[in-house]
């Protein structure tokens, strides 16, 4: 019954990033695949839940929207050297590590995305927005905090975060999917 409920939400999060993400033009009709970094997922979740908990109650778009940064950054780690960044042990850690958990965002943006101006406040504002659509869903489940249903819903807006983090980055990129 707990699985049917977060398969669920994890669908109603994905149709509602998919849909805003389009209208914004940030990701293509199709998502791209990229298993390289999508297969890093639960080691990344393993490694980010114990800073995203603690940090869930006082700042729970942080919380959720940095997973959404993690997922642009290794998509951008995929794009540079693969073969160099699939080496590092923990990449959710190098990545915190850098600057620390408080300003991991900067350093995806500046650091690893080289954004500046516009486009690095407009990357703050999506990732946001994101987080904040996430947020909303996540409350309207009406479940218990400190309950599994509870931790199995966090778990599922990351998971959807992290893999259109990697969609907006690739297809920022320039790899686009479309049909053959």
């Amino acid at each position: 019954m707990i699985t049917i409920i977060m398969d669920k939400l994890e669908e109603q999060i994905h149709s509602d990033l998919q849909q805003y993400l389009l209208s914004v033009d940030e990701i293509d009709e199709r998502l791209p695949e990229c298993p390289d970094v999508e297969d890093r997922w639960e080691a990344i979740a393993n490694a980010y839940i114990p800073d995203g908990v603690r940090e869930f109650q006082n700042y729970p778009l942080a919380s959720l929207g940095w997973m959404m940064y993690i997922g642009m950054a290794l998509a951008k780690m995929w794009d540079d050297d693969w073969q160099y960044y699939s080496a590092i042990e923990d990449l959710y850690v190098y990545l915190r590590d850098k600057r620390g958990y408080d300003a991991m965002d900067e350093y995806v943006r500046r650091d690893m995305l080289k954004l500046q101006g516009k486009n690095f406040a407009a990357t703050e504002e999506l990732v946001s927005e994101c987080a904040s659509r996430v947020h909303n869903a996540l409350m309207h489940q009406e479940i218990e905090p400190g309950t599994k249903e509870a931790f199995l819903g966090y778990v599922a807006c990351l998971h959807q975060l992290y893999l259109f983090g990697i969609a907006v980055q690739l297809k920022r990129m320039g790899y686009h999917m479309t049909k053959i």
